[in-house]
């Protein structure tokens, strides 16, 4: 008989009521789930277990879900990050995409919505990316959420990160504007056109070997940009 892998959700939530809803919620989907309920076991739950999605509350005893977020970035934590949380204020939305969030939903949410952005999450985080991809002298290790040129690590801001994954996923196809917000800033959170213009020039700085004129990360007038590893 076939071993069938059931995909695991870490739930990180303080209020007990909530948290058993979600758990029931998720577990009724065909989820497995395990449940922290404070920012310090969350962080280690997320390195230790491998869950392959984490639902993170913002407001949390010990350590707040920004910091986990952070925390659970730089120990190379892949999985899809989902805040969960009642504020609302654009600053803190930015905040959590900066720390390494994929996605933001506030509270109350409805659990429809919510089970759309987990399976959401999950696709994107299974299509498309290899390992290790290289590309001229660069090399991208998404296991250790590393950019390398010349074999010499590059520093990169989680956003950055999020943004050169969707390019990578979607490699050669011609992506808008606001398709790059959807899956590097996420839905629902107001962006500018100068803003991505600004975040795919910081891109190419530590892409292309002449970032003035870039040969991986080009753009197309009046549109969005494409990105042409080979």
């Amino acid at each position: 008989m076939a071993h069938m892998t059931v995909t695991r959700i870490l739930v990180v939530e303080d209020d007990p009521g909530i948290a058993m809803a979600l758990e029931d919620d998720l577990r009724a989907e065909g989820y497995d789930v395990i449940v922290a309920t404070d920012g310090v076991s969350a962080t280690a739950l997320a390195i230790e277990e491998g869950p392959d999605a984490i639902l993170l509350d913002v407001m949390l005893p010990q350590k707040d879900g920004f910091a986990v977020c952070r925390d659970v970035r730089a120990a190379g934590v892949r999985a899809p990050i989902i805040l969960l949380t009642a504020r609302t204020a654009e600053p803190d939305k930015i905040l959590g995409l900066e720390t390494g969030a994929d996605d933001y939903v506030t509270k109350p949410y409805s659990p429809g919505e919510l089970r759309a952005r987990i399976k959401a999450a999950l696709r994107r985080s299974s299509e498309g990316l290899p390992d290790v991809f290289r590309f001229g002298d660069a090399e991208v290790d998404f296991s250790r959420r590393e950019l390398r040129r010349a074999g010499s690590p590059v520093p990169m801001t989680p956003l950055e990160f999020r943004l050169l994954e969707t390019f990578v996923r979607h490699r050669g196809r011609a992506l808008a504007r606001q398709r790059l917000i959807d899956e590097a800033w996420g839905r629902d959170t107001f962006v500018t056109d100068r803003v991505v213009d600004n975040q795919v020039t910081n891109l190419r700085k530590k892409l292309e070997p002449t970032p003035s004129s870039p040969v991986f990360l080009n753009s197309i007038r009046g549109y969005g940009y494409r990105f042409d590893p080979s």
